[in-house]
């Protein structure tokens, strides 16, 4: 028992590692796509992604088969898709409302893990879920919140994250991790390929400046090969709510890392959201002995 509460805790906190890996690049990632587009972008991201994964587990390709293969492809698909409608519903509404909505994947995943699997939530996690969403409210808005095109695809972009982090729960257990991830990489670096040659001015032939490859480098190891594999490793350890609870610590890092690096300012307000996004992490965490 005590061991696996260890394993619990430790899976919380490499989890923690992951958020403030997605936090701290996302001033890179911003940097990048002014110049570069940004399925190009993922392009390029998940390619060596994939390549550093392949070079990991190329030894478990003997042992591949079609469940795990549909798995890995399935995860994608909806990688892929949340990154995508995020994408889209950019260009139609403000970041702060799109980075709100986002974080609503929190509240989504013990529904839908109740809903879909009648999994078991425990009242202190719902109730952290709730508190982490007035944190992020606090933290990320800063204009009315409506109901446009922009904010819809928003909504399907948290749904289609809330979807990952629960079908990684459900797979992590039952397939190779590093297979797992490979596949899931492979389709999203090619649907990013078939995107940006389809809707995009340049795919291959990209300026390939310090800021570009600063950022491709960073994110493709920090927050993608090493944030998506932990991620699907450590799943298996803890539960898809606290998962999603543990990264709404992505917009708080977010936000520590632009103090640090550009000296941008929290107000008195967003400090006080990412109190509460503290808070509701730390809420997980606890059980009472009814529960």
């Amino acid at each position: 028992m005590i061991k696996k509460k260890l394993l619990e805790y430790r899976a919380d906190l490499l989890l923690l590692s992951v958020a403030i890996a997605w936090g701290v690049t996302f001033l890179m990632v911003q940097d990048a796509i002014k110049s570069v587009p940004v399925f190009s972008f993922l392009f390029y991201r998940f390619l060596i992604a994939t390549v550093l994964i392949a070079f990991v587990c190329y030894k478990k390709f003997k042992h591949i088969d079609k469940s795990t293969v549909f798995a890995g492809i399935f995860l994608g698909i909806l990688l892929f898709s949340g990154f995508s409608t995020q994408t889209f519903a950019l260009e139609h509404t403000k970041s702060s409302i799109v980075a709100f909505i986002t974080g609503l994947n929190v509240i989504f995943v013990p529904f839908i893990s109740f809903l879909l699997f009648r999994d078991y939530v425990r009242k202190m996690v719902f109730v952290g879920s709730f508190i982490a969403v007035i944190g992020l409210y606090l933290l990320t808005m800063s204009g009315t919140l409506s109901l446009g095109f922009g904010e819809s695809l928003t909504i399907v972009c948290a749904l289609m994250f809330a979807l990952h982090i629960l079908f990684t729960d459900k797979y992590a257990k039952s397939k190779d991790v590093f297979l797992l991830v490979f596949f899931q990489f492979l389709t999203v670096t090619v649907l990013s390929m078939f995107f940006s040659l389809g809707i995009e001015e340049v795919t291959f032939d990209i300026p390939m400046d310090a800021t570009f490859l600063k950022a491709v480098i960073v994110t493709s190891i920090f927050a993608t090969f090493y944030a998506f594999l932990i991620q699907t490793y450590m799943q298996q350890y803890t539960t898809p709510t606290k998962t999603a609870i543990i990264f709404t610590m992505e917009p708080v890092s977010a936000a520590l890392y632009s103090y640090v690096a550009i000296n941008e300012i929290l107000t008195h307000i967003q400090l006080i959201g990412a109190a509460l996004i503290i808070c509701a992490t730390l809420m997980a965490e606890v059980k009472f002995k009814k529960e």
